[in-house]
């Protein structure tokens, strides 16, 4: 196979596809039915046997009563097992609701009502409560055990055998002709400021999106993709498994993150390009470095934010030369990134995202003011998003769909900047803006520079009621090895950032609380007392009363 293709070059390797994951699929598949598509835990999948174990499933799912435009729960780690259960659903016509097996009762068994699955696929540390959850509803969905279709099995093999079993003579039993516009995928948002909320997406959605990502990374049909990141968010499923079936490459994952066996894990299945979180990157950046294995081949990593300094280690230690800072969400997968072929900008989001096989504007951005005008060159204002893959609403919830969704713009709630190259910033959330002294204080800012203290493994700013109004800054820091003083490093913050930025607040804590996708959760900072209670205030040690010591 050519090297060095460019992207629209890729897609042109194969045949024309219908706009749907069956097709795309089937087009790969008719180009190199023996070339891997997927490596987990030591099993290879080709494209042809992955193609014949889904379709076998999806007949069985048909046989079993699930119905175009069913919702397939999926409640499980990574697994090649799992996927094969997202085929097979998107093949049935059905839709696919991936879940974090890691939820309390409670959350779970709000997803589970909420989106009303037929089937709920689960790796067998679930099932009992699963059973015990559903079995109060007033439509109990059936459970599919992903030991019965062989997630315990020694290799393919095994797992083709588990899955003919499971179907048993099925026949001739025909699938739902499924078409672009059908929704194949819901995808839960963490829920860090109310209810999660169930975001629709359509097989275009899904196929565009991994085409969009053979662009943004100049995938080529030898790419070998590795994440660690979960099915039930949208990067692994949409970039790393939706990139590697429009390149016709091979996807590498593993149940979790494990820092201590990553780098020997990438080795050993020959990793080209790694997709990563902020938080994953500084965990590995400050892990031992003979845990480093240096026969690895990543040569590309995407992610984001990326700051300087991560850049230089992962170029520096671990010799990965390309890393491409980008920006999406749920409901908007892959809005924009630094072109691959540069300028790249350090701290900026890039550009507007292109996609291989569509002429002309894929997605366009816009800056608006608080009074919805747009905003110049180098102010800050909310992101608006217009792109063809924009998800197509929100699951049960026209309310939050009209809020979000306008006149086709999506509200992403993001605050950013623009510069005179056409280059946009993140700056905040919206929710994550700090009020101090008549001045809007982006608490994302902050948390970068003070997570550049040598000292200082993950910080978190928020803001907290100060005596006359508004509010005050709390730095919430997570030590490397034992605290640095609260006014040393209030000290390190003078002329890195601005006087009336510098945090009155440090408190020092074992670790701050996270959702599954690694993004700190600020609302349970700001509803525990007890941190206030016992931070070091600069204010009163300034004054000369006895300060609270963190």
């Amino acid at each position: 196979m050519a090297a060095d293709l460019k992207p629209r070059e890729v897609l042109d390797l194969y045949p024309p596809h219908e706009d749907t994951i069956p097709s795309l699929l089937a087009s790969r598949r008719s180009v190199g039915p023996d070339r891997p598509v997927l490596l987990f835990e030591g099993r290879i999948w080709s494209y042809a046997r992955i193609d014949d174990a889904s379709d076998t499933l999806a007949r069985a799912l048909v046989l079993r009563g699930v119905r175009h435009g069913d919702r397939v729960a999926l409640v499980s780690l990574n697994s090649d097992v799992g996927l094969l259960v997202f085929l097979a659903a998107v093949k049935a016509g059905a839709v696919l609701v991936p879940m974090n097996p890691n939820l309390t009762d409670g959350e779970l068994s709000y997803l589970l009502k909420h989106s009303r699955p037929v089937v709920v696929a689960s790796q067998a540390d679930d099932l009992e409560r699963i059973e015990r959850i559903t079995g109060a509803f007033d439509e109990v969905p059936w459970l599919l055990p992903l030991d019965e279709i062989g997630a315990t099995a020694r290799d393919v093999d095994g797992i083709v055998a588990r899955i003919q079993d499971y179907a048993g003579p099925n026949g001739p039993i025909g699938l739902a002709a499924v078409r672009p516009e059908d929704p194949a995928v819901v995808i839960y948002t963490s829920g860090t400021t109310g209810l999660p909320k169930g975001v629709v997406h359509s097989h275009r959605n899904h196929v565009w999106a991994g085409e969009a990502f053979v662009e943004r990374m100049h995938l080529q049909p030898d790419d070998r993709l590795f994440t660690v990141l979960p099915f039930f968010h949208i990067n692994a499923l949409f970039y790393s498994w939706g990139g590697a079936l429009a390149a016709g490459a091979a996807m590498i994952t593993a149940p979790r993150f494990s820092a201590s066996r990553l780098w020997a894990l990438a080795a050993e299945t020959g990793a080209t390009v790694f997709n990563i979180l902020a938080a994953l990157g500084n965990i590995l950046a400050n892990r031992p470095r003979s845990e480093f294995d240096p026969r690895h081949r990543i040569t590309r990593i995407y992610g984001g934010p990326i700051s300087a300094e991560m850049i230089r280690v992962f170029q520096q230690d671990f010799h990965i030369p390309t890393l491409i800072e980008g920006y999406g969400m749920s409901e908007i997968p892959g809005a924009c990134n630094n072109p691959f072929d540069g300028p790249h900008k350090v701290g900026s989001i890039g550009r507007p995202a292109r996609h291989p096989r569509l002429d002309g504007t894929f997605v366009e951005l816009r800056i608006i003011d608080e009074d919805g005008r747009d905003a110049a060159v180098g102010e800050m204002g909310e992101l608006l998003v217009k792109t063809p893959i924009m998800a197509l609403r929100y699951l049960d919830d026209p309310e939050q769909t009209r809020a979000a969704m306008r006149d086709g713009w999506f509200h992403t709630g993001d605050y950013v900047r623009r510069d005179e190259d056409g280059y946009y910033y993140f700056v905040a959330r919206k929710r994550d803006i700090i009020r101090r002294r008549g001045e809007n204080i982006s608490g994302a800012e902050l948390d970068r520079i003070l997570s550049e203290h040598p000292d200082i493994l993950e910080a978190a700013t928020i803001g907290v009621p100060a005596e006359l109004g508004e509010e005050e800054i709390m730095a919430v820091l997570v030590p490397r090895a034992d605290p640095p003083s609260a006014q040393a490093v209030l000290d390190w913050c003078h002329g890195r950032m601005a006087t009336m930025k510098i945090p009155r607040f440090v408190v020092f804590v074992n670790a701050l609380p996270h959702t599954s996708s690694h993004r700190v959760e600020k609302y349970r900072l700001k509803q525990d007392p007890s941190l206030l209670a016992k931070a070091y205030d600069r204010e009163r040690a300034m004054a000369g009363a006895e300060p609270t010591r963190a």
